[in-house]
């Protein structure tokens, strides 16, 4: 099965089991602790990092140890065809961004050793540039790499002992799109599909987190298994690509 889909070709020449073009600018906001500009085809995301000496009143007040890690998540106005108002502008956090943040605070709460990162608290931004489909997805894989530096940071300022990090995080979307299941969907899949799919995982495959729900319409379990199998592949090669950025900002400022 695994090989016809990966003989599907889409409209914009992928394999149903390619992921499109990915890459990372590291060090994109200076004042940030940690930044990254990811790229996933024509969705770009800024995912910036600050840390705060403290911790929200709630865990004071529950004497919970530790810090904290939470996450904000907003698309700029001109990063869809037709500008997106603001948020402040309607006075309320829309829905959808609200959903989209606590996923993101989630995903990298599940990596991120909150007791060895002292009461401190991090924050982790993330802003869409430009949406072609996978934002959320894209920021979760961009703001793993932005907490990463960010720790480190902390570690060679002697601020921490050791890096809180327990593996790196990413994650990816997939759907059915014409019966079939394609991994990592633009925008124009996005639309297209019966079956929309959110996976993210560590970087040993683990999973942190599966969404997944019919367009009006159902899946399988062969095609579940599919879009799970889809998933994991996408995910370990944007890993290798989160990697590879590190490996090459680390040469870059040894040289």
């Amino acid at each position: 099965m695994t090989n016809i889909v990966a003989a599907m070709q889409r409209i914009d020449g992928r394999a149903a089991n390619q992921i499109r073009p990915v890459a990372f600018e590291l060090g994109i906001a200076p004042h940030a602790s940690g930044s990254v500009l990811v790229s996933m085809g024509n969705t770009r995301v800024i995912c910036g990092v600050m840390i705060d000496e403290g911790v929200p009143r709630w865990m004071k007040e529950q004497s919970v140890t530790g810090g904290w890690l939470t996450a904000e998540y907003s698309m700029l106005p001109y990063s869809t065809q037709t500008r997106k108002p603001r948020d402040i502008a309607k006075g309320r956090l829309d829905g959808r961004s609200s959903e989209i943040q606590r996923l993101i605070g989630r995903s990298l709460r599940a990596v991120v050793d909150l007791e060895k990162i002292g009461p401190r608290t991090i924050w982790v931004d993330c802003d869409v540039l430009q949406a072609d489909g996978g934002t959320r997805t894209a920021a979760i894989t961009g703001a793993s790499l932005a907490v990463a530096i960010a720790c480190q940071k902390l570690v060679d300022e002697q601020k921490l002992k050791a890096l809180p990090i327990r593996k790196l995080v990413a994650a990816v979307s997939a759907g059915v799109l014409d019966g079939r299941p394609v991994l990592d969907l633009n925008y124009e899949e996005d639309k297209a599909v019966t079956v929309d799919f959110n996976l993210v995982a560590t970087e040993d495959g683990e999973f942190v987190e599966l969404q997944g729900s019919g367009e009006e319409a159902t899946f399988s379990q062969d095609q579940l298994t599919e879009m799970l199998t889809l998933g994991r592949k996408g995910i370990a090669e944007l890993v290798e690509a989160q990697r590879a950025a590190v490996l090459a900002a680390s040469r870059a400022a040894s040289s």
